[in-house]
């Protein structure tokens, strides 16, 4: 009888230490939404900077972006991220935009990125208007308010690199 008592009481412990274990959080999968958020992001922005609104094109960034532009040194900080995209829209001739080509966000529900291809014309130097095809990659990342914000953004052309013109 006592055997039966032990097995008993044994079960019964091993049941209440179970029970009392937390039980798995799963989260919910919300990887569909959040690309679809991110690509419906993603196009706003271009609109934004389509139109010339500079407030708007930078409002996407998170306070610590860095930008990487062609051609040029990597922008951290909001004001000087606002001067470089200032710069770009106010071109004389500037007109364009990128069209999302892919969107991908981590299993985590945290971070994702974003590639697409842009066209800009441009007035070169003589005034000539001059237009430029290429790839981005952006990584967004979603902040504490649960909004996505872009914390990294390069992009550059597939246009050949020009040579220099030789002196005469």
């Amino acid at each position: 009888m006592k055997k039966l008592l032990l097995v008993v009481a044994a079960i019964a412990i091993l049941g209440l230490q179970f029970s009392c274990q937390p039980a798995a959080q799963t989260q919910p999968d919300t990887k569909a939404a959040d690309e679809a958020a991110l690509r419906n992001l993603d196009t706003e922005w271009s609109k934004a900077a389509g139109t010339k609104d500079v407030d708007k094109t930078v409002s996407y960034y998170a306070a610590d972006a860095v930008v990487m532009p062609p051609n040029g040194a990597a922008t951290t900080g909001k004001d000087a991220i606002r001067n470089l995209w200032k710069e770009i829209l106010t071109t004389p001739g500037f007109s364009g935009g990128w069209t999302t080509t892919k969107v991908e966000v981590a299993r985590s529900g945290d971070i994702g990125y974003v590639t697409s291809a842009y066209d800009v014309t441009m007035n070169d130097a003589g005034g000539k208007p001059v237009t430029d095809h290429g790839k981005s990659i952006e990584v967004w990342k979603k902040q504490s308010d649960g909004s996505w914000k872009c914390v990294r953004d390069i992009w550059n052309s597939d246009l050949p690199i020009s040579t220099p013109q030789e002196k005469k």
